[in-house]
């Protein structure tokens, strides 16, 4: 189970003096356990550019994996070690396509990973601690707290070989082919 995460919200008051709008945990934690990942979504935008004037908390709304058209999202996901995940191969899978991320349209009949997916984003990746991989059509790659992605609408899967949670930051933002 993934820690609270505080989330710190600045607008400007009624005078235009900066001042903080929002200080406490993230409320839209969604856990699924059998996959062993926990999402957090911090904020979301509607537009680029984005509005500097809406009120409210931008994140108290279901949304799904990826942004609103031309929209963003923000979110922490924390990946628990492979071997604590419940779901098989075929349960992860039809999860996934669930979610609508299955693997379609990659060069693979059978996806490497049954969390292959891709989405229509450009995603900044920050690896915020422990450690995970990132699979790839043909290759992987071994990130570590601190490495960064830039991530252009690829078909990718995320597996965590480690034996501690790791947490990476997302800031996905709608793209087009």
């Amino acid at each position: 189970m993934s820690s609270a995460i505080r989330r710190v919200v600045t607008g400007k008051d009624g005078t235009g003096q900066a001042v903080v709008v929002i200080d406490g945990t993230a409320k839209r934690v969604h856990c699924r356990k059998e996959l062993g990942v926990t999402n957090t979504v911090l904020w979301v935008t509607d537009s680029t550019p984005a509005s500097l004037y809406d009120q409210g908390d931008a994140a108290d709304r279901e949304v799904g994996v990826v942004p609103p058209r031309n929209g963003t999202i923000f979110k922490i996901i924390q990946f628990d070690p492979q071997k604590d995940v419940q779901a098989d191969d075929k349960t992860k899978l039809q999860i996934f396509k669930r979610m609508g991320l299955a693997p379609e349209g990659t060069p693979r009949e059978k996806p490497r990973d049954p969390g292959m997916h891709r989405t229509k984003t450009v995603d900044y990746i920050v690896i915020l601690s422990g450690e995970i991989d990132m699979l790839l059509d043909d290759s992987e790659v071994h990130l570590k707290a601190g490495d960064v992605v830039v991530q252009q609408g690829t078909n990718h899967a995320w597996v965590n070989r480690g034996n501690q949670p790791c947490k990476v930051a997302f800031i996905l933002i709608d793209a087009k082919d």
